[in-house]
């Protein structure tokens, strides 16, 4: 489970890592009294289990409570990626010296731990490590000796922060092995004028299985697309893309996004209907996809066994039935082999709706759902 930002921070607190003062807000009166209370310049961040809040608007300085119930006002309720933010986070500005990143995360492909550093935060830790893989520091760790005093002073000094940042490092890893974590990442952990070592922002994911020993605050749905799904059965994971994604079968779905970013084109989501999926189960899983306004085309890519291409195809023409002229605005690209192909391919044929393109090959499928995403 993905905790919000102010839920992370809540555990930091808990394990002594300094944070900024601040509270939740539910309305803008709320942001207002809240700003008053800390009598300090403050920042009003959207509360949404998704990055690009800054770039989507989500993130404003506010100089005082006015400012801070108006801001709030423009940030409640906005959609970023899919995920409406219901709260915002009112804190008090904080003037950063240099920024940091740091994160313990649990490393499946090595069955490990693993701790990740760098001297440079508050960038994309993805494009840092693609653009200078020197700047990020990776150390795996020992899951009986974890992290202690000495072991942090290694790595913030290997790193380049600064030896303050150390007791912060211990404190990170505490929270990944006491909370049952699989990921605890902050970005940026700032180091203010004054020497303090902050942490900024929190992201946190915790390990469901391990549920039982915590007594934890049920997650509440928030009303975006992942809960959408999730109401209707649906594995759906909202992705940063423009091509949405349908399959049958999560290995053919991963397949599937593979193949459309080596056609150039980013997946918008994974979404997996499952080795028996009904022609219902089809129309919600398209209903879901055309309902993110990020989509620009979807590749539709199904192997029929246990799920039929007919039934497949049924769902694909119930659904646009559905959406009326919703579904006429983005292009619907559609690969059926395997069981009742043929007859899947004919019964799309029939319904002659102007969104569908059949392809008979994965890889032609996913160039052409790229090639109309970008409007070719």
């Amino acid at each position: 489970m993905d905790l919000y930002e102010y839920q992370a921070k809540e555990l930091f607190r808990r394990h002594g890592i300094p944070v900024p003062r601040g509270a939740v807000a539910e309305t803008p009166a709320e942001a207002r009294a809240i700003a008053a209370d800390l009598n300090a310049p403050v920042v009003i961040k959207a509360q949404v289990k998704t990055g690009g809040r800054g770039k989507a608007g989500g993130i404003r300085p506010a100089a005082g409570p006015v400012a801070a119930e108006h801001e709030a006002a423009r940030v409640l309720g906005m959609d970023i990626k899919g995920h409406r933010a219901r709260r915002v986070l009112v804190e008090a500005a904080t003037v950063p010296f240099e920024e940091y990143y740091a994160a313990f995360l649990v490393d499946r492909a090595e069955g490990g731990f693993l701790a990740m550093v760098s001297g440079q935060g508050g960038v994309e830790i993805e494009e840092l490590a693609a653009s200078d893989p020197g700047a990020v520091v990776r150390l795996p760790v020992d899951p009986v000796e974890g992290v202690d005093a000495d072991a942090a002073r290694l790595l913030a000094a290997g790193a380049g922060l600064p030896e303050q940042a150390a007791e912060v490092l211990e404190r990170l890893w505490r929270v990944l092995v006491a909370e049952d974590a699989l990921l605890v990442e902050v970005n940026p952990l700032v180091c203010t004028t004054d020497q303090r070592v902050v942490a900024l922002d929190g992201k946190v994911t915790l390990d469901d299985n391990a549920a039982f020993r915590h007594r934890r605050e049920a997650e509440e749905p928030t009303g975006g697309l992942e809960d959408r799904a999730r109401a209707k059965g649906l594995n759906y994971v909202k992705l940063d893309g423009t091509v949405g994604v349908i399959g049958n079968g999560a290995g053919l779905v991963m397949s599937t996004l593979d193949v459309v970013a080596g056609a150039g084109a980013a997946p918008a989501n994974f979404l997996d209907i499952g080795g028996g999926a009904s022609a219902q189960v089809m129309a919600d899983g398209l209903e879901i996809i055309l309902a993110d306004p990020d989509v620009r085309s979807v590749l539709v890519n199904v192997f029929g066994g246990i799920t039929a291409c007919d039934a497949v195809a049924n769902g694909i023409v119930t659904a646009l039935e559905l959406l009326g002229e919703r579904g006429h605005g983005r292009p619907i690209v559609v690969r059926l082999d395997g069981n009742n192909a043929e007859l899947g391919r004919r019964i799309l044929d029939q319904a002659r709706h102007p969104a569908v393109r059949q392809v008979s090959t994965m890889d032609a499928a996913a160039a052409t759902a790229a090639r109309l995403a970008a409007g070719a």
